[in-house]
């Protein structure tokens, strides 16, 4: 009966211990047809203007950075 014992207590120690090991990361990519930059991340910007016949779907041309902060600069002002 000491036998069962001792063998409660050693599967518990390794399944305990197994809990706590590192596992094998399986990496998937969701970037289908995406180029994936340095950083491991999907590049998604898309720098050119897209004109849609439904106004909700088009993507406007955004201001330059220059733009940006003579505009965040009149808005500081106000």
């Amino acid at each position: 009966m000491r036998w069962l014992y001792k063998l409660a207590v050693i599967a518990a120690l390794v399944a305990s211990a197994s809990a706590f090991a590192p596992s094998a990361q399986v990496t998937r990519s969701t970037a289908i047809g995406q180029h994936i930059g340095a950083g491991g991340m999907a590049d998604t910007r898309d720098p050119d203007v897209y004109e849609d016949e439904d106004p909700r779907k088009s993507i406007s041309a955004a201001p330059s950075f220059e733009e940006y902060l003579k505009q965040r600069a009149a808005e500081e002002g106000k």
